[in-house]
């Protein structure tokens, strides 16, 4: 199955369960055929979870929640030891991040060290584990939500967390329609909680996700394209309304789902239009805005929007 196959089941199968959420279900796509990471915002009741378990629904993985809680060990993500009285000896038990799918629930709601438990996890592909190096199951992919409108008792995911995810995907209510079939569904006795139940059928096994992804690996990035990425981050490091612009890592980032978005489009070559449709995904949380230029008014959003209206892309 070639990548632009792979993104035309994945899309019809995540959408017997996940609707009005087209944009999400194609960023995660991307970030699934690429090996990403994705953080979830939207208020409660916008389909995150049910995203999350679609996801493992349509490759069949493995699949943990955790939902993050104030009082939350990072023994509780990655594992413990613990003595056998038996075998009167120490033996590893493995945390919920052994798994191909984590859905991290609410993670801005769990502090700092908790949070620092998956960095390992997130950029290594492994933990470590009582001084031991233990890999994770390949693939390995950590879906993360938070809310936008309820800030007591969280804590804000630092910069060097929120760098390592992909992207941040942006969840909104759906359309009035689409609404309207989401009641209708659920009035057909159709459970959408359940991918399973609402008929999401796997589209792909670890096999034909990795032919996939050598496909999308072998997709041509000419120099113009490559130096029209450096630019935009450029731009955004002197950019007067941001304290803190693109990574090193956020451009790394782009250029491999730009690869992802072309080859689900049967492309073999990226071009610019690629790299604009995935700027604001692959970067907003990777800026700071500056105090003075949220209160008037502006967003990492708006603020790369005028960044693509500056920077002349190749022709």
């Amino acid at each position: 199955m070639n990548a632009a196959d792979f993104y035309a089941r994945f899309r019809e199968e995540a959408g017997k369960a996940v609707v009005g959420q087209d944009e999400a279900v194609r960023l995660c796509a991307v970030a699934v055929a690429i090996g990403g990471h994705v953080l979830l915002e939207g208020v409660p009741g916008t389909a995150k979870t049910l995203l999350a378990k679609t996801i493992a629904r349509l490759l069949e993985l493995s699949y943990a929640r955790i939902q993050f809680t104030p009082d939350l060990m990072p023994a509780d993500i990655v594992g413990t030891s613990v003595y056998d009285l038996r075998e009167r000896d120490f033996k590893v038990r493995r945390g919920a991040i052994f798994t191909n799918v984590l859905l991290a629930d609410e993670i801005n709601r769990a502090p700092a060290k908790v949070q620092s438990a998956l960095l390992e996890a997130m950029e290594e592909g492994g933990v470590t584990l009582e001084g031991e190096q233990l890999a994770l199951p390949d693939p390995f992919l950590v879906l993360a939500t938070q809310n936008p409108i309820e800030y007591e008792g969280t804590y804000p995911l630092p910069e060097a967390q929120q760098d390592r995810f992909l992207f941040k995907v942006v969840l909104d209510y759906p359309a009035p329609d689409q609404e309207m079939e989401v009641l209708a569904r659920w009035n057909a006795g159709v459970e959408l909680r359940d991918p399973r139940a609402a008929g999401v059928e796997p589209v792909l096994d670890a096999e034909e996700l990795s032919a996939c992804r050598k496909e999308i690996g072998a997709v041509l990035v000419d120099e113009g394209v490559r130096r029209y990425i450096v630019d935009l981050a450029n731009a955004s490091r002197a950019a007067g309304e941001l304290a803190l612009g693109a990574s090193t890592r956020g451009e790394v980032m782009l250029l491999r789902a730009a690869k992802g978005a072309a080859a689900f489009d049967g492309r073999d070559f990226v071009t610019p239009d690629d790299v604009k449709g995935l700027l604001a995904p692959t970067l907003r949380h990777r800026l700071i805005v500056r105090p003075e230029a949220e209160v008037a008014g502006q967003t990492a959003d708006s603020v790369l929007a005028g960044i693509v209206a500056q920077v002349t892309p190749p022709r």
